[in-house]
């Protein structure tokens, strides 16, 4: 029964995400490079933007071939790409920063890229009953990858083993478990879950849109625009955390770990929504969405005012738990809004908005150096949250 199967299918998919979720931790594997070859953190935090804009040109290029190329053939070209994007870091020497650009911005990017997008599509096509619950489990464990994989990373640059060796292992356990996860990718036949597929059929909805119907709808466009919102509150408070706990008197490890647990409710956040978009439907799940984004930002806002840690960690840990909606309602709406038979290519096009989103903290940055407060930043990512409210009221489904 294919029933039996999807447990199975869930847990390599949650694997796969694990691995490649290792780009999000650039934070730790970049702190070697500014000590070797004394590069600004300008020109590393571009670095991390070039990679989310390949991320994103990956997704794309994954969806567009996903009728061409078995989702095999996509992991195979993604572990070759991962591989030659980290080994191609281990190798850097002198001053030219433009090759780590072209491996780990471009190539682990790209590649990063694929593998999401092919996961994610492939498998939640074993759940087209509980959406939400699949997507929520895959979202939670890529975004665990920086928690693990991240801090195991840390640790081996910072002991004898050394940076150039950390990358070189990297690329050869992401590239290898890619390789061989890519052999158990598989998607569900359009036969496997007849009653799933009755329901939908007597139910009336308007299914499977094609790309160009899809943004046809201004509703594509609303969930575009709030999706933006949403991502750009949780990146951009993720993005200062430390730096915000150590303003209000946290010590340094006190801090570090802090940031730590913050990576923990971020994963939450994309199990909850998940089981909430399961539990409650869209209409429901789009309000709490909003409802805990705004809250967020306003306890943080709070925290400033008061000088007060435990409301900055508790304001903070809430952005990363409704940062962790962002991932998983995306795929979960794409699938509910606009069907399974383009869901590759239609939700590699919502998740474009993690570039506009990604400049956001670049601008919170300078707000933060010129007033020397955090409150005009906070003040923003609040305003960011109740226009997504207000967006959410007209969002319906098509």
């Amino acid at each position: 029964m294919p029933g039996s199967k999807r447990p199975l299918r869930l847990v390599l998919g949650m694997i796969s995400l694990l691995f490649v979720g290792i780009i999000y931790s650039w934070s730790i594997l970049k702190a070697p490079l500014s000590v070797e070859f004394g590069w600004s953190p300008k020109a590393l935090a571009f670095n991390f933007t070039l990679t989310l804009c390949f991320f994103c040109i990956g997704g794309m290029v994954s969806g567009f071939l996903s009728t061409k190329i078995s989702p095999k053939i996509r992991m195979l070209i993604s572990a070759v790409l991962l591989f030659s994007g980290f080994f191609t870091v281990s190798r850097l020497s002198g001053n030219d920063i433009s090759i780590l650009y072209t491996g780990y911005g471009v190539m682990t990017g790209v590649g990063s890229g694929v593998v999401y997008n092919t996961v994610i599509s492939v498998t939640t096509s074993w759940y087209p009953d509980r959406k939400g619950f699949c997507s929520g489990c895959l979202m939670m464990a890529f975004g665990f990858s920086t928690l693990i994989l991240g801090n195991i990373a840390g640790r081996l640059i910072d002991s004898s083993f050394g940076w150039r060796d950390t990358y070189t292992l990297l690329a050869f356990v992401i590239g290898l478990a890619v390789l061989i996860l890519g052999f158990f990718v598989k998607p569900a036949s359009d036969d496997a879950f007849p009653s799933v597929s009755g329901n939908a059929a007597e139910s009336g909805r308007s299914d499977d849109l094609s790309p160009e119907e899809m943004l046809a709808r201004p509703s594509f466009w609303m969930l575009f625009v709030f999706f933006i919102l949403l991502a750009a509150v949780g990146s951009t408070a993720i993005s200062f955390a430390k730096d915000f706990f150590l303003l209000l008197g946290a010590e340094g490890d006190t801090a570090v770990a802090i940031v730590g647990i913050l990576s923990v409710f971020n994963g939450i956040g994309r199990l909850c929504s998940g089981a909430l978009f399961d539990a409650l439907g869209i209409r429901k799940t789009q309000f709490i969405t909003s409802a805990v984004a705004i809250i967020a930002p306003l306890c943080a806002l709070m925290a400033v005012i008061l000088h007060s840690f435990p409301l900055g960690a508790a304001g903070l840990c809430l952005c990363g738990f409704s940062y962790g909606f962002c991932p998983t309602a995306s795929a979960a709406f794409v699938g509910e809004f606009y069907g399974r038979k383009h869901f590759a290519v239609n939700f590699s096009l919502l998740n474009l908005i993690l570039i506009p989103a990604s400049f956001a903290s670049t601008i919170s940055g300078a707000m933060i150096s010129s007033s020397g407060s955090y409150i005009s930043t906070f003040v923003m990512l609040t305003a960011f949250s109740v226009c997504g409210l207000v967006i959410n009221v007209f969002i319906k489904k098509p």
